[in-house]
């Protein structure tokens, strides 16, 4: 037997074909709500697979189409006709009218609000039950909803907002629900008469009439869109209220129908007024505007939020026994000064009895509660029925009391208690910014009068120490005067030691020339004597080679002397005269190694040189060759004291800056590590006296820093020998005139 198609109302899974479905998690989230539930798939044979007889509608994802179009629509929709929603992210006219042409009941421009694409499904499920006919329009006075289909006006009841349905082409209503009556403050058969432009004030907030914006709304919807805007409807008693509707077109032939869902506002607009009433006063707060201006801000925006509500703040003195009106800007003014002074207590109505309790009191009619019977005949005068009561709490104490009275009977609702948290939370950071001020003004006074005492107590202090700094200064200038006598004395003593050293040098040479020269002088003059008596050849051979002799130790003489004068002017290296080039530090230091090492040779001392083929250098080769010299020199003079034998090793590698360490170490006797630090004084010399001037070192270390632009180490454990080390960069800095 063939098997029957379920109904519609027996469908309930929504099969959603695309390649991210996790991408619509908000569409799956109305659709539960309303109880369809989705069945997901990635591709068109999972799809196929997947729709049966408990699908009620597709969504199909226009890029898994592909070019058949009216292919892949049937294959989903099958035999029972399953209404098919094409969803397009990138929309076009011609996708638009190929997918109608494919059999599509509607064409979705992506993206799309869940809510709107989850109610264009219900209105389509609802319309598609039973495969909907609406007959010719009856008169009006015959509208009701026989004209629809039972599941749509069913739809309608079980909407939470008043929905309407309007017949375009006879510009009534058709179908209402209660929620419409109740916004309008109509009865349905009363609403059934009318149409939605005559539902809304002639004219709307910003002027525009009422009729033309519904118009261009409906025109708008009839053309495929969603059109969702705000209007202001007019109820019954002529009252307004802020609405949101949303137009939607029902696809049904032959007929031009809209489904208008009106949502009221009114709560959605309080509540955006609550929130920038809020940060409204917590910039107030903030600025440090007056604690009454504060306060009454507040009560207006909370009776503001509570139509008929008359709100007040009473504070608690600092003992906590008495309460002080605050704000009260729509209550009696004599009432609010009742209450200045009035002590707190068990019984004292509710705001008095609120801060006793530490908690709400919460009266709905004070006319029969008993906290209310001490002030029962104050409050009667004004009219005032109920009063609620919450205490305003600070860290450590009771700050006051907010209270929100009615001139009639009444009992809290969440709401209420919600705009009661409100205004005790903002309330209570004013209240306690303003107690903090205060607090902190006798804090002020309090350090003011503390600051005199010790300005007082400072002055005085200053006054000892200008007088103390008056006799340091007189000391500084006394030690200033005895450090330049020591400086001066230190310059005499090492020049001293130079003119002594320099004296010691040069006083061997010359004090031998000057004793051979004055024999000599002695010898000529007694030769010039004997001449009157015949001079012999053996006298004047005798006398030439004496003279002979003489002229020898002269000369060498007057070349040590020369020699230490030349080293002398050496102290200062002229730079600019230097001949910059580039060349190979080995081939430079063997060539400057071959006169220096022609003296050691048959000697026990030994010259070794390790330096790479590929060091290369552009800098100064007289300078450079001039300090090696000196530490070579020095090395020979000073390392191997008292040994016949030792070893002296000129080795350079690569620096890690790019440059070159060019080292000389020998093996002697090494520096005493008191003298390090003092090895290129200039005239510094362990040997004075003895063939030193002390400029050596001094020489190397100026031409090392200044022309080379390098730096020069010395390394000695005073025992196995002494290392210096030349740090040279590649490349030496350019010589300045």
């Amino acid at each position: 037997m063939k098997q029957s198609i379920p109904s519609q109302a027996a469908r309930s899974g929504i099969l959603l074909v695309t390649r991210a479905p996790e991408e619509m998690h908000e569409l799956l989230l109305e659709l539960d709500r309303h109880g369809l539930h989705a069945v997901r798939a990635r591709d068109l044979d999972a799809a196929a697979a997947l729709s049966g007889d408990a699908i009620a509608l597709v969504l199909l994802d226009a890029a898994l189409a592909g070019a058949d179009l009216a292919g892949a629509c049937r294959r989903l929709t099958g035999a029972a006709g399953t209404p098919l929603f094409l969803m397009s992210a990138a929309p076009s006219a011609a996708e638009q009218s190929r997918s109608i042409g494919a059999g599509a009941a509607d064409y979705i421009k992506l993206p799309c609000k869940a809510l709107e694409l989850t109610e264009k499904i219900l209105v389509e499920l609802a319309l598609r039950e039973g495969a909907p006919r609406l007959p010719a329009l009856p008169p009006a006075t015959a509208l009701r909803p026989q004209t629809l289909e039972v599941n749509y006006h069913s739809v309608l009841a079980g909407s939470p907002d008043a929905v309407v349905l309007l017949d375009i082409d006879n510009d009534r209503l058709i179908d209402v629900n209660h929620h419409a009556g109740r916004l309008f403050g109509l009865g349905i058969d009363a609403l059934l008469q009318s149409n939605l432009a005559a539902l809304c004030p002639p004219l709307q907030p910003d002027g525009r009439r009422s009729a033309d914006i519904l118009a261009a709304g409906v025109a708008r919807a009839l053309a495929g869109e969603i059109r969702v805007f705000e209007m202001r409807c007019r109820h019954s008693d002529d009252s307004e209220t802020d609405c949101e509707m949303r137009l939607v077109m029902l696809s049904v032939p032959g007929r031009h129908l809209v489904h208008a869902r009106i949502i009221d506002l009114s709560a959605r607009k309080l509540a955006e007024s609550l929130r920038a009433g809020q940060n409204s006063l917590l910039e107030m707060i903030a600025r440090g505007a007056p604690l009454t201006a504060t306060l009454d801000q507040l009560m207006l925006l909370i009776e503001a939020q509570s139509p008929g509500a008359l709100c007040s703040v009473l504070l608690l003195d600092d003992d906590g026994r008495r309460m002080h009106s605050a704000s009260g800007p729509s209550l009696p003014a004599d009432y609010m000064a009742a209450l200045e002074g009035a002590a707190i207590g068990p019984t004292v109505g509710s705001c008095g009895t609120a801060m006793y309790r530490r908690e709400p009191v919460l009266v709905s009619d004070i006319e029969h509660d008993p906290l209310w019977a001490p002030y029962r005949g104050l409050a009667k005068p004004y009219g005032l029925r109920a009063c609620w009561s919450i205490p305003i709490l600070g860290p450590d104490a009771v700050l006051g009391s907010f209270a929100m009275y009615y001139r009639e009977v009444r009992s809290p609702v969440p709401d209420d208690m919600h705009l009661i948290d409100v205004a005790v939370h903002i309330a209570g950071i004013a209240i306690g910014r303003t107690r903090h001020e205060q607090e902190l003004q006798r804090h002020r006074s309090g350090l003011e009068q503390l600051v005199a005492e010790r300005t007082v107590a400072l002055t005085q202090a200053k006054e000892r120490a200008d007088q103390i700094n008056a006799e340091l200064a007189g000391a500084l200038a006394n030690l200033s005067r005895t450090q330049e006598e020591l400086v001066r004395r230190d310059k005499l003593a090492a020049l001293g030691a130079l003119v002594a050293g320099i004296a010691h040098e040069l006083n061997t040479p010359i004090g031998n020339s000057l004793v051979v020269c004055s024999t000599m002088a002695e010898r000529t003059r007694l030769l010039r004597e004997g001449m009157a008596d015949g001079l012999r050849r053996s006298a004047l051979e005798t006398y030439l080679g004496q003279a002979a002799e003489a002229d020898d130790i002269v000369l060498r003489n007057l070349q040590r002397a020369a020699r230490l004068v030349s080293s002398f002017k050496q102290i200062a290296v002229d730079r600019a005269s230097s001949q910059r080039r580039r060349f190979g530090l080995r081939q430079f230091v063997a060539e400057l190694m071959l006169p220096l090492c022609a003296p050691l040779r048959d000697s026990g001392f030994t010259v070794e040189q390790s330096i790479p083929e590929a060091l290369l250098l552009d800098s100064y080769p007289g300078p450079l060759g001039q300090a090696l010299s000196c530490l070579f020199e020095n090395c020979l003079r000073h390392a191997f004291d008292g040994r016949s034998r030792g070893r002296i090793a000129i080795r350079a590698q690569a620096g890690d800056d790019g440059g070159v360490a060019l080292a000389i170490a020998d093996d002697g006797v090494g520096i005493d590590a008191a003298n390090l630090d003092r090895i290129y004084d200039p005239f510094f010399t362990t040997k004075l006296g003895s063939g030193g001037s002390g400029l050596g070192l001094h020489i190397a270390h100026n031409i090392v820093t200044g022309v080379l632009g390098g730096r020069i180490e010395a390394a000695s454990d005073g025992v196995n020998g002494t290392t210096f080390t030349l740090h040279l960069p590649a490349s030496a800095p350019a010589a300045t005139p």
